[in-house]
């Protein structure tokens, strides 16, 4: 890490309950803040909450790209809900998916709160697929989250993301589902790539947050809708990478993207869902250091995939 920033760099500070450290939830979520307590995560530069996957998966790459953004001056926390596969816990538990979404960030949220203002640590949040359904249920809408939270990262959400259906339905008439634009990118602004956040190009102050969605995801445009529903990513002009024959079909859509969301990983990255190389450049401009810059994030970004196809 200290290659890379040029200068000594910090351990960075990952906390975790899993799903067998405590009977509840909220029992959970109250030892992982006293962890971050025991460990001094208050003190670091930035702190950030994680809803994980089904099976209690958090995304290196997203971890990763911020401890080397901050050189290791980070603190990470999460905590295990289920021992399912996210589909499988979007069937059966959605409950536990968003009582642990709302349990960590909420007694996050109020330790927090006690430090005094200018020594508290940046406050984000992150999630990714089931892990972004979670991580939403900690809020009302864009208010709470910009009052709430100084930046957030949902990659690939379902589509029944309640808050991330509440803005692509109120998009401004004109933006595409694929890629809305949400009261003039105030506050939620929304990405098939990296070139897709320096739009609108009106001002973005204060908390900034960013959904990742590939057109070609499976995971963010299956729904049960797609029965007898043409949906509006159908009928407006296609995303870059769905292919033009695609048409809409009652019954027979809904399965074609069922069937999707099996290789929905499989993709190369850029396309369905394999974010890689992308949660980088959304950290970078939702919560860069001091002195960062563009040179920075292409610099972290070819680290990342190197360390990724090491790692393979």
């Amino acid at each position: 890490m200290s290659g890379f920033t040029g200068r000594p760099a910090l351990p960075p500070v990952r906390v975790y309950a899993g799903l067998d450290s405590a009977a509840t939830a909220r029992e959970r979520a109250a030892l992982a803040v006293r962890e971050l307590d025991r460990t001094g995560a208050f003190r670091r530069a930035v702190l950030c909450v994680i809803t994980t996957t089904g099976t209690g998966w958090v995304d290196p790459q997203a971890a990763a790209a911020l401890e080397f953004m901050y050189g290791g001056d980070s603190a990470l926390v999460s905590m295990q809900y289920s021992y399912l596969p996210s589909w499988l816990s979007f069937l059966v538990d959605r409950e536990r998916v968003t009582a642990a979404g709302r349990e960590l960030f909420g007694q996050v949220y109020a330790r927090w709160s006690r430090l005094p203002a200018g020594h508290r640590p940046r406050l984000l949040v992150f999630g990714e697929s089931l892990g972004a359904f979670g991580a939403e249920s900690a809020f009302r809408d864009d208010r709470d989250l910009r009052e709430r939270t100084d930046g957030a990262l949902f990659v690939g959400p379902p589509d029944s993301s309640p808050l991330w259906r509440r803005f692509v339905d109120g998009r401004a008439p004109g933006s595409r589902e694929v890629l809305p634009v949400y009261r003039d990118g105030e506050t939620v602004r929304f990405a098939n790539g990296p070139a897709d956040l320096a739009a609108p190009a009106s001002a973005w102050a204060g908390s900034r947050v960013v959904y990742l969605q590939h057109p070609s995801d499976p995971i963010v445009w299956w729904t049960p809708r797609l029965v007898l529903g043409r949906p509006d990513w159908l009928e407006e002009r296609r995303g870059d990478d769905v292919l033009p024959w695609i048409h809409w079909y009652p019954f027979v859509t809904f399965w074609q993207v069922t069937a999707d969301l099996v290789f929905s990983l499989d993709a190369p990255p850029g396309h369905g869902h394999d974010y890689d190389g992308e949660v980088a450049n959304a950290w970078a401009r939702i919560a860069p250091p001091d002195g960062w810059d563009a040179a920075r994030t292409t610099a972290l970004t070819t680290l990342l995939s190197r360390r990724q196809g090491g790692s393979g």
